[in-house]
């Protein structure tokens, strides 16, 4: 009986998995809005965290630090897969150096804390690229650190398995409009660190990914 429950609760685990938030969206004026675009950058993610001290005490200060090396590591993430993509020629547009992106963006005074009050086409004039890839991470640990991803009977059974959200948008210079839009659920499962998920996910989802070569 002992065995059957355990098998059950694995099979109930292995379905939760597999109905993990994962929503893509694509414009259908995609290939319209997009037919010039040839060079894109990708932003520093804004980023929640709600950490579990665990005999740790974060300040504001700290939380604040903190959140903004997670959201350039999701940025470098990105770069780093976009990168390996384009090398095997499976994309069809360039990507500015994130160095730049950010460079500029503090030339023109925008931080993680203001970049939401201006609009695609305000940041894409500034970058001067023909969109842009940004985005948020909500989570309750720090992905670009090593985390645990062994199974937990206990931390399932509670409901706990999940411990983040990461949504990226893919969003047009002229209209300003969204193009492309990707909303997962992380959990054990996603990957040891922010590189493994950002690299599973776009996995996952790159026959949806607008700029990807039809073979």
């Amino acid at each position: 009986m002992k065995r059957i429950l355990i098998i059950l609760l694995f099979l109930c685990f292995g379905i939760q998995q597999s109905n993990a938030q994962k929503k893509i969206y694509v414009s259908d004026s995609f290939e319209k809005l997009s037919k010039d675009h040839k060079i894109i950058a990708i932003l520093p993610f804004q980023t929640t965290l709600k950490l579990k001290s665990e005999g740790n005490s974060y300040s504001k200060e700290q939380i604040k630090d903190l959140e903004e090396r997670e959201g350039i590591a999701v940025q470098e993430a990105l770069e780093s897969y976009f990168l390996n993509r384009k090398r095997k020629k499976k994309l069809k547009i360039e990507f500015q150096d994130i160095n730049t992106t950010n460079r500029l963006l503090k030339k023109a005074g925008i931080t993680s804390e203001n970049i939401d009050i201006y609009a695609p086409q305000e940041l894409c004039k500034i970058l001067k690229v023909d969109a842009i890839i940004s985005g948020s991470l909500t989570s309750r640990l720090l992905l670009s650190k090593e985390v645990d991803t062994s199974f937990d009977l206990i931390t399932f059974l509670k409901g706990k398995s999940d411990y983040g959200k990461i949504i990226i948008k893919l969003s047009d210079k002229k209209s300003g409009k969204l193009l492309w839009r990707y909303e997962k659920t992380i959990n054990r499962k996603s990957g040891k660190n922010t590189k493994n998920i950002i690299n599973s996910m776009m996995r996952k989802a790159s026959r949806k990914f607008p700029y990807e070569e039809k073979r």
